[in-house]
């Protein structure tokens, strides 16, 4: 349970970091929730309907980029929902 622990600690704090850094939302509001006993979800919700992508292996990548490489490489599975006022990444953890 500590490893899902820190793991859900990580990918909240990539996925709000980007939602900083990529949009200009006022309000970023993180969402967890645990639909059933397998496995924990950690949304992060903005008002960007800016989709987020993978940066692509380069130099550029020991300063900048690493947050969804990270999120890919610790998540069972991520991705994005989209809404007419903005958007939900997600991360999901399993136990």
């Amino acid at each position: 349970m500590e490893e899902l622990t820190d793991t859900a600690i990580l990918l909240v704090s990539e996925l709000v970091a980007n939602a900083v850094k990529h949009t200009n939302s006022r309000v970023i509001r993180v969402v967890v929730t645990r639909p059933d006993e397998r496995f924990v979800r950690i949304g992060v919700v903005d008002k960007a309907r800016i989709l987020p992508e993978l940066a692509k292996p380069s130099d550029d990548l020991l300063t900048n980029g690493r947050g969804l490489l990270l999120v890919d490489a610790l998540a069972e599975r991520w991705g994005t929902d989209l809404y007419r006022w903005g958007k939900q990444v997600w991360a999901e953890v399993f136990r």
